[in-house]
């Protein structure tokens, strides 16, 4: 069947009307709309995005789906790319610009981060992705992680509609579950230094299991009661674990370690 999907891509095609609709819904499109659609495939939620939007960008990274594209969406607001949208530049869309995607599994958080860290950033982001995955970017203070860190310092993240793996043709092993990023109209903290600031984030998450006194003191090579004093001005608990903390926490501890 020449639009089979490839297991080493991560296709797995929808074609449920319903949910196309419900992804398309929660982009809010206008006819004014440009869009970014990743991963386009044999094009169904193209369909809908060209009869909604002014213009679709469908970036596609499979050769043949991007050649055959144009015949299967004859839309004359269709431009197709072939490339890996990774390697995509997204200062060339308009301002406003919106991404909508039925994104693979294993390249979601590598999409998130590409989207949202880029100097000219979507104004609203869809994706589909795997429920787990889409829980962990909306996670709120108790059950945080890298991911969910890096999104919401940019977006707000709205979870949408569930949608069952039997909607998906080969059905995956796993649910996905729309979700909504929505680009904060002014940065959640102002002058961020976003390198130290993952830094410390980063050896907070360094070693699972462990108290931020001890997962701290090894990422940052500083004593444990250096880590203690440093979390005690921030309100921190030294016994807390790094998924228990919020944006703010974090942004606490780093003007604090910048100042020591």
């Amino acid at each position: 069947m020449s639009g089979a999907p490839k297991k080493s891509l991560g296709q797995h095609w929808l074609f449920d009307s319903k949910s196309l609709g419900d992804i398309c819904d929660a982009a809010e499109l206008t006819p004014d709309d440009t869009v970014l659609e990743i991963g386009p495939g044999l094009g169904p939620l193209t369909v809908e995005l060209t009869a909604r939007a002014k213009q679709v960008i469908a970036v596609e990274l499979d050769e043949r789906l991007a050649r055959e594209l144009p015949a299967r969406v004859p839309a004359a607001n269709l431009k197709v790319v072939h490339t890996d949208v990774l390697h995509f530049d997204l200062s060339q869309l308009p301002t406003g610009y919106k991404v909508v995607a039925n994104v693979p599994y294993y390249i979601t958080s590598l999409i998130v981060r590409f989207l949202l860290e880029s100097p000219t950033p979507p104004s609203r982001a869809v994706l589909l992705v795997q429920k787990e995955v889409a829980e962990r970017l909306a996670a709120r203070p108790g059950d945080m992680s890298i991911l969910a860190i890096s999104a919401q310092l940019y977006a707000e993240v709205q979870l949408g509609p569930v949608v069952t793996a039997d909607k998906f043709d080969p059905p995956p092993k796993v649910h996905s579950q729309v979700v909504t990023f929505v680009q904060r109209a002014a940065p959640l903290f102002k002058d961020l230094n976003t390198k130290l600031f993952f830094r410390i984030v980063k050896a907070g998450f360094g070693e699972k299991r462990k108290t931020l006194r001890n997962s701290l003191s090894g990422g940052l090579a500083m004593q444990k009661d250096e880590i203690e004093l440093l979390l005690g001005k921030a309100g921190i608990d030294p016994s807390a674990r790094a998924e228990a903390l919020s944006l703010e926490q974090w942004h606490a501890l780093t003007i604090l370690y910048s100042q020591k």
